[in-house]
């Protein structure tokens, strides 16, 4: 279990984290998310021991990162793939790191079959590696020890859709097992698939957080539904009739209503569909619509950023 309580980091007058609380159980993915510079890796950091907090703890298993013994056998981190010895190989970074926590060199060939490195890939330098073999070897790297606590910054970055899949497999199962696993991503269709919890942070503080079910419902307000049927007049009449809120969009219609109101609509009109489907916000627009202050980019309907603020 990961434990954040009342975190603040600030340098000279800038705050990158800001009184930041949250837990990541066991068990369950959390996904970490927010702009560029909104202070998650700089949490993450602090997590690892990398950074001293300037007031607040976090602590893993009750421990600060610093009192565990053997750290690298209890928590598996990736905050920078490229953060190696760029003349090593692959196979002498994790037979380092083997030894060094204790753990039989067999230890290393059962990791690098994992994350999918050949014997001619694993015996490359680091620096002839693509962005995508680091990655893998990184997270070969956090899982070395057989860690309980996986943490994990932008994990997917580099990784072709077949290997984000394999992530994504490789995560949900060992959450499955017991394991905490503490996730930030800029693929946030990857995190919504994968998630079961989420914090969203943005200028240091959270923005909120919750169950993945629970922040999305609350997004999407009240109930919207795509649908396409063979006869769309027909259809937005009967709805329109029985109080629901009805625009076109697409080959379709968009409906203020739950699939199910709009299902009983069509058959009662005798009306046959041929694409039903929720159209409440999804994980974008939730993140969007939250963090919309802190983007540098103006997005339509949502907001444009403020100006004169600390760069991200």
């Amino acid at each position: 279990m990961i434990t954040v309580d009342r975190l603040t980091k600030t340098y000279g007058a800038y705050t990158a984290v800001d009184d930041v609380s949250f837990a990541c159980q066991p068990g369950r993915v959390t996904g970490f998310l927010g702009p560029n510079g909104a202070g998650k890796t700089t949490t993450m950091r602090v997590m690892v021991g990398l950074t001293l907090p300037t007031r607040g703890q976090v602590t893993i298993g009750g421990l600060k990162y610093h009192d565990i013994p053997n750290p690298g056998r209890h928590v598996g981190t990736l905050l920078d793939a490229s953060a190696q010895h760029v003349g090593r190989t692959g196979r002498e970074i994790l037979t380092i790191a083997a030894k060094t926590m204790g753990l039989p060199s067999s230890r290393v060939d059962e990791m690098l079959a994992l994350v999918g490195l050949n014997d001619n890939e694993s015996t490359r330098r680091l620096r002839n590696y693509s962005l995508g073999m680091k990655q893998r070897l990184g997270i070969a790297h956090a899982l070395l020890g057989d860690p309980s606590v996986l943490i994990l910054d932008e994990p997917a970055n580099g990784l072709d859709p077949a290997g984000i899949r394999w992530m994504r497999g490789l995560l949900k199962g060992y959450a499955d097992r017991g394991g905490t696993v503490l996730l930030s991503s800029h693929l946030l269709h990857e995190v919504e698939m994968i998630a079961d919890e989420m914090i969203l942070i943005g200028h240091g503080k959270i923005v909120a957080q919750g169950d993945k079910k629970s922040l999305l419902a609350g997004a999407n307000g009240s109930a919207t539904t795509l649908v396409t049927s063979l006869d769309n007049a027909a259809l937005g009449a009967a709805l329109s009739q029985g109080g629901h809120g009805v625009e076109p969009m697409g080959d379709g219609l968009k409906v203020q209503a739950t699939p199910e109101q709009v299902g009983r609509a069509a058959l009662s009109a005798g009306v046959v569909l041929t694409d039903l489907r929720s159209g409440g916000a999804g994980l974008e627009d939730l993140f969007l619509e939250l963090t919309s202050d802190t983007a540098r980019e103006a997005v339509p309907g949502v907001g444009a950023p403020t100006t004169g603020g600390t760069p991200a």
